[in-house]
């Protein structure tokens, strides 16, 4: 028989999840059994798998050595050079400036230069994450961003960060606001509300303006704050967060987004494409805002974080919008 005790690393989280972790190699249907059974306990009782753990519980392991091996499989770290910046780091979270064209976790099997990699991989030297050492939690990335979108993500350190994180987001109480370079003249401040449905297979969304099967609400809020010939500088607030959002919606009033190649104007792109060697979206996530007001991250209310501008957008920003010193 095995024991283990839970530390304030594991607690607040389903027993069913911390165990589904911890034998990262078991399927969901073994590790019902096994509590059904009472191979695995709970403080020495039955189980059922929906309790929220504490610290200072124990849970027991009446299996053999050999079966709780072959179960758990051993977490690997990748050497990843760093290439995000760091906005805002303390014991429970680290902020980044992601740049266009990273993954931010692997889309299949063999890749591991991705953001979730250069993450764990600074946490190490820091010291901060020793795989070998954790058996049920590995830092996590909380929000995500496409791979030729820019800007701000949060990864939490430990298990009560990335749950406050999620839960934050999930009620709305981080705001969200990108810069977005779009073409044509945009002059006020919208709402847009649509339904998305994503293709898998194509990688691109379509968007309706009833709901229906397989489709998902989403709510964007947009204001002008820069205009040149022919193009607009919008600050864009995502009141939800769905794949290519705000570039799938941008093109549907007519305003696509520079260089998105997906959705965007062929002969625009061309243009950004010679003059700034732009290959990605002008599609930056500049900035967020910390409401949560009660929980584990409550200190962090009203917290403002900001990511500048990468170099090439910057460039496009200076040479259009920049006033001239003459």
């Amino acid at each position: 028989m095995k024991e283990v005790k839970i530390t304030n690393k594991e607690q607040h989280q389903r027993l069913d999840k911390f165990l589904l972790k911890y034998l990262n190699k078991a399927s969901k249907g073994f590790v019902y059994k096994m509590l059904r059974k009472k191979r695995i306990k709970y403080n020495g009782k039955k189980a059922e798998g929906n309790e929220i753990l504490k610290e200072g519980d124990c849970l027991q392991f009446y299996l053999s050595e050999e079966t709780m091996y072959g179960f758990m499989q051993e977490k690997t770290l990748h050497k990843a050079k760093r290439h995000f910046g760091i906005i805002y780091e303390n014991d429970d979270l680290l902020v980044v400036s992601k740049p266009a064209g990273l993954l931010v976790h692997p889309e299949k099997e063999g890749e591991n230069e991705t953001l979730i990699d250069q993450i764990l991989y600074y946490l190490y030297e820091k010291g901060q994450y020793q795989p070998s050492k954790e058996s049920a939690f590995t830092p996590a990335i909380c929000n995500r961003l496409d791979r030729n979108t820019s800007g701000i993500v949060i990864a939490g350190k430990n298990l009560k960060a990335v749950q406050a994180v999620n839960e934050a987001i999930a009620k709305g109480k981080i705001e969200k606001y990108y810069m977005v370079l779009v073409k044509g003249n945009v002059s006020t401040e919208e709402k847009m509300v649509s339904y998305l449905k994503k293709d898998d297979m194509a990688n691109k969304v379509a968007l309706y303006q009833k709901d229906g099967e397989g489709r998902k609400k989403i709510v964007t809020k947009y204001k002008p704050i820069a205009k040149a010939k022919d193009m607009t500088l919008l600050e864009v607030e995502l009141l939800t967060g769905r794949s290519h959002q705000i570039r799938a919606q941008m093109q549907a009033i007519g305003h696509p987004v520079a260089g998105d190649r997906k959705y965007g104007n062929n002969e625009w792109n061309k243009m950004f494409a010679e003059k700034f060697a732009l290959s990605n979206q002008f599609l930056h996530a500049y900035r967020m805002v910390w409401r949560q007001k009660e929980g584990d991250l409550a200190y962090l209310a009203q917290k403002q974080w900001t990511a500048p501008l990468p170099k090439q957008l910057q460039a496009i920003y200076d040479f259009y919008f920049k006033p001239s010193k003459e």
